[in-house]
């Protein structure tokens, strides 16, 4: 994270707090800039606001603050009421282990402690997510497929979403994600028979190495959605050992 972007965070910091008062249980940064993962991650700042009322009007002292933050650039805070966020492990189980994993507490308390989620919860949402950005892929990649640039935004921007699924397929198999993407990757090529090479243009190009442009119809693009459609088939096929030693 830059000097900048620190400074940024630490004002909205100060004037989260002073805006909402006692209506605030938590304020965190999670995601790309915690975890250091890329060059570009480390300009992307996530943000995630916990109160005790979320109706809008209660919102309102905090709205000011909020808009200058995302004319910044940054995206605004993720904001859950608490008692949400507690009932919230069924629903969102890969985003809240996403972010137990890599998150700095800016103010409040731990929003972690004694929250769990569930392999089984897990299982249903990572089937239902992969299908769905899989689905957005194709979508995508059918008009972006005809221009070299165009596909290089695509999987570039795609990137980051299959980075929170392939980290989930990890937690899902019994695994500890790795930190880093290349790592990640490896690691998730093995559990699933993934073609790691797939893989290689997006990561080299996100942790700034010179890599060839790409080119119209470019394999490079193929290969990625070809290795996506085999992850959200053994995501399909998957059983933990437990359920396939069940009794039936």
């Amino acid at each position: 994270m830059t000097k900048d972007t620190r400074a940024q965070l630490a004002q909205l910091t100060k004037q989260v707090e002073a805006a909402l008062g006692s209506n605030l249980v938590t304020l965190a940064a999670y995601g790309p800039a915690i975890r250091h993962d890329t060059r570009e991650g480390e300009r992307l700042v996530t943000t995630l606001l916990i109160v005790r009322d979320a109706s809008p009007r209660a919102l309102r002292a905090v709205e000011a603050s909020i808009l200058e933050w995302t004319r910044k650039g940054y995206p605004p805070p993720l904001v859950f009421a608490e008692e949400e966020w507690r009932r919230s492990t069924d629903v969102f189980p890969m985003e809240i282990e996403d972010m137990r994993e890599a998150h700095d507490i800016l103010l409040g308390a731990d929003p972690f402690s004694g929250l769990a989620t569930t392999l089984a919860d897990l299982r249903r949402e990572l089937e239902r997510e992969i299908r769905g950005k899989l689905l957005r892929l194709r979508t995508e990649f059918v008009a972006a497929a005809a221009s070299g640039k165009a596909l290089e935004d695509l999987l570039l921007d795609s990137a980051g979403t299959f980075f929170v699924i392939f980290r989930a397929v990890l937690r899902l198999t019994g695994h500890t994600p790795p930190q880093t993407p290349r790592a990640l990757i490896q690691e998730t090529a093995t559990v699933a028979d993934l073609d790691v090479k797939a893989f290689e243009w997006v990561i080299d190009k996100l942790v700034g190495h010179n890599v060839p442009s790409l080119k119209a119809h470019d394999p490079v693009g193929d290969r990625y959605v070809e290795q996506i459609e085999q992850l959200a088939r053994f995501v399909d096929r998957y059983e933990s050992p437990s359920a396939a030693q069940a009794p039936k």
